[in-house]
């Protein structure tokens, strides 16, 4: 074997001191490259996760909108039912009150037709009570009277006349 006087002399040395610079320039080398690929994955990563955040987050705002939206529109359909139920019984109770007044406008006019036709059934009593009366007195005067009987009556029809009409 030969030995060199100075150990830089020997030719190991420098293939030794050369394999370092290389495995150094290289793993350098590899190394930035092996960290920038990890450090774009980790962006890539942080981006994912900050657009599954905001993706998660517009989620919930939607299902909150979606919420609101629904207890809006229940309550907007209770308030129709509710005023359904109102202007109902507000034509329920107008049509019972009509019904009633067009009840009692005919009851009334069943009393008027009837008043009327008491009223007509007297006027035809009395009439014929008045055609009764004045043919039986017909009858008398003609079977009763004879024409001295009838000077009289006429006689003292006359006197009473002017006490008659002052009477009246």
């Amino acid at each position: 074997m030969h030995h060199y006087e100075h150990f830089w002399l020997d030719p190991k040395f420098w293939v030794a001191v050369s394999f370092v610079i290389f495995v150094l320039l290289v793993g350098r080398t590899l190394w930035s490259k092996a960290t920038a690929a990890l450090d774009a994955r980790a962006d890539a990563v942080r981006a994912e996760l900050a657009e599954a955040t905001r993706l998660r987050e517009e989620a919930e705002a939607m299902r909150r909108q979606a919420e609101a939206e629904r207890a809006a529109a229940t309550a907007e359909a209770e308030a129709l039912i509710t005023r359904a139920q109102a202007e109902a019984q507000r034509l329920a109770d107008a049509t019972a009150a009509e019904a009633e007044a067009s009840a009692k406008r005919r009851e009334r006019m069943a009393m008027d037709r009837i008043a009327a036709a008491e009223a007509s059934a007297v006027a035809e009593v009395r009439h014929a009570a008045a055609e009764i009366a004045t043919a039986a007195a017909q009858e008398v005067i003609a079977t009763r009277l004879d024409a001295q009987a009838d000077a009289a009556m006429v006689d003292r029809a006359v006197a009473d006349l002017p006490k008659a009409l002052r009477a009246a």
